[in-house]
């Protein structure tokens, strides 16, 4: 009896902070699912080509993988409440330029300024962990816990997906692009009255030198990539300017050794637990993030005008979509049950391959509904699991001051590789094209070739891995081992 008791505290002590993040990750999801089967709509609103779209992805990956450590970091230093209001308010007021503009450059910046939102999950997974740190079971309390937030992302994600195919195909684009923003207000209030805030916070003085170079850094390597995108891949300077962005990379990571507060600990990244799961991150976000656009603008394609694609209706899109969320649902939840009955590091390389093989298994099966369903719950049970358990798997494994800087670097490393593989799939798209594609503004057949291949190599690289993953890690085993020694510098 001794041991139920805290167990079941524990679990109503935290239902009802991990209740109103839900709904959180609910408008987050709403967000991620809702736009998907608009894009097609979105390009033709602006006059722009299919492939285009992914540099609307691209950009709002690449600024959240700026704001991401930033807010994070600073989550740690003044409290993980504030900031979540705080990056809530910014996506509401960018989201309310896209309804009333359609001007490409002016919807690019709204949509890029809306990433703000990526970091809502790893704030909450931070503040949970923050406030179970006296709890038995740490480590299995956030794994549940970011279950139900990942379950609630992708259940909003259904339904943004839904609603927003059914309403695309009946209302004008302008009033369609307003309802997101409605939610993100309800949001801000929700999070404002609803959520207490982390009890503990470390205080300092923010790393801004760090956030200027990597700033930097990222600036120039995704610009590098845009004039590749413009000037072809023959071009040089373009490539110059990509090598730069990589080599700005050695001031930040040389300055951050130096900090006494920095940015990003980079010495994280020697962790034999935490190094191989950013790794995996920035793999994952290739296809969880850069493989949307592509997915929804090749089930939009006329086979009947391209020869390839399933030529859906946005509401038709959003059921794929649909689909494919609940599949992820169902990983998000079975992730805590089946990482207990192994081991949370053979279940992250199991979802790790599950994605590898939906993605592969687009080769051969792609000319029917029905195929790209199959194909889409494989990669979205993988999916589901990996956006639950690497957060978690994060925080388990992070010293008890960088939980933020940890969850947050989960996702920024995700964003950044989802930014990376935006751009390169944008080019991929936009080259190859022969016949009608050539002539029209659908991708090219090649372009989602490479799509389909490169996300299913990198998973399967995550794969590999986190086979060099300590056996027992992301375990409360683990967690308690850890507390017992002195924290390492």
């Amino acid at each position: 009896m001794t041991n139920s008791a805290p167990a079941r505290v524990t679990l109503g002590t935290l239902a009802g902070v991990v209740g109103f993040l839900a709904f959180v990750e609910f408008t987050s999801g709403v967000l991620q699912g809702y736009y998907t089967p608009l894009l097609t709509n979105i390009a033709r609103h602006l006059g722009i080509h299919d492939a285009d779209v992914n540099w609307l992805e691209g950009t709002q990956l690449m600024l959240s993988a700026l704001v991401v450590p930033a807010f994070a970091k600073l989550g740690d230093m003044i409290g993980h409440k504030r900031m979540l209001l705080i990056s809530t308010a910014l996506t509401g007021l960018a989201s309310l330029v896209l309804p009333f503009t359609d001007n490409f450059g002016i919807f690019l910046a709204g949509w890029a300024l809306m990433g703000f939102y990526v970091v809502w999950l790893p704030l909450e997974i931070a503040l949970i962990w923050s406030r179970s740190r006296r709890m038995q079971g740490r480590a299995t309390i956030t794994a549940r816990a970011a279950g139900i937030l990942v379950a609630a992302l992708e259940t909003g994600a259904i339904v943004g997906a839904l609603v927003g195919g059914a309403l695309g195909d009946i209302l004008p684009l302008w009033i369609v692009l307003l309802v997101p923003s409605v939610m993100i207000v309800i949001c801000f209030f929700v999070v404002l009255f609803g959520v207490k805030e982390s009890p503990d916070t470390t205080g300092g003085v923010f790393d801004t030198v760090g956030l200027v170079l990597i700033s930097l850094a990222l600036i120039a390597f995704t610009g590098g990539l845009s004039l590749l995108r413009i000037n072809g891949p023959a071009d040089i300077l373009s490539w110059l300017v990509v090598i730069l962005g990589i080599a700005l990379v050695g001031p930040f990571v040389l300055w951050e050794l130096r900090h006494k507060d920095p940015l990003i600990d980079v010495r994280m990244f020697r962790s034999p637990a935490l190094g191989p799961v950013f790794l995996t991150a920035g793999l994952f976000g290739v296809s969880v993030l850069g493989a949307q656009a592509p997915l929804s603008t090749f089930a939009r394609t006329d086979p009947s005008t391209y020869g390839y694609g399933l030529g859906t209706s946005g509401f038709a899109t959003s059921l794929i979509i649909g689909v494919y969320l609940i599949a992820m649902i169902t990983g998000a939840l079975l992730y805590p049950l089946i990482a207990r009955r192994t081991a949370p590091r053979l279940t992250l390389i199991g979802a790790a391959i599950l994605v590898g093989v939906g993605f592969l298994l687009f080769l051969p099966f792609h000319a029917s509904y029905a195929e790209v369903i199959v194909n889409m719950v494989i990669v979205g049970l993988g999916s589901g699991a990996l956006v639950a358990a690497l957060p978690a798997a994060a925080a388990s494994a992070a010293p008890a001051t960088q939980t933020g800087v940890a969850t947050g670097l989960t996702n920024s490393v995700k964003t950044v590789g989802g930014a990376i593989a935006s751009c390169v799939f944008g080019i991929a798209l936009l080259h190859g094209a022969t016949g009608a594609a050539a002539e029209g503004t659908a991708g090219s057949f090649a372009g989602y070739v490479t799509v389909w291949l490169v996300c299913g190599l990198t998973a399967f690289a995550s794969a590999v891995l986190l086979l060099f993953v300590p056996k027992d890690a992301f375990s409360d085993r683990a967690v308690a081992a850890a507390e017992t020694q002195p924290a390492a510098r």
